[in-house]
């Protein structure tokens, strides 16, 4: 029998190619991870314009009925409920013109304003920090945009 017989040659990776395919891996996540992390504040600030422009609809079916859009004190609240407060609406709709108030993306109440400030009346949320102003997902997203 010969000693010298060679062992079969295991086969796998080597170190340097493990290191290799990390780094890469590492690369790639640097570049794509960013990108994905800011859709679900672009999906939140999408749903908070689509959200504005329903409740802008619903206010300009109120003025129609009523003539005038509710008043700052009587709120968005005069959509889904016959408001109490003076001055009462004529011809308020039976059934409400919103089923319920929706929150904004953020779980805050939409804010109103009548008249506006940058038109009839101003319709908007303040973004994911929930103040006025702001920068990126915490700006303000208004009716007016």
């Amino acid at each position: 029998m010969n000693h010298s017989a060679r062992l079969p040659r295991q086969s796998g990776f080597t170190l340097i190619e493990i290191m290799i395919v990390i780094v890469i891996m590492g690369i790639l996540a640097a570049l794509i991870v960013p990108k994905i992390m800011d859709k679900p504040d672009e999906a939140r600030i999408t749903a908070a314009k689509a959200d504005i422009s329903s409740i802008a609809t619903a206010l300009k079916l109120y003025k129609l009925d009523n003539r005038a859009y509710p008043t700052s004190e009587q709120g968005l609240d005069a959509l889904v409920k016959v408001p109490t407060i003076a001055p009462l609406p004529p011809a308020w709709k039976k059934g409400g013109y919103l089923d319920k108030l929706p929150k904004d993306p953020w779980g805050n109440a939409y804010q109103y304003l009548s008249p506006g400030v940058h038109g009839d009346v101003d319709v908007w949320s303040m973004g994911a920090d929930g103040q006025s102003g702001g920068e990126g997902s915490d700006a303000d997203i208004g009716s007016w945009m």
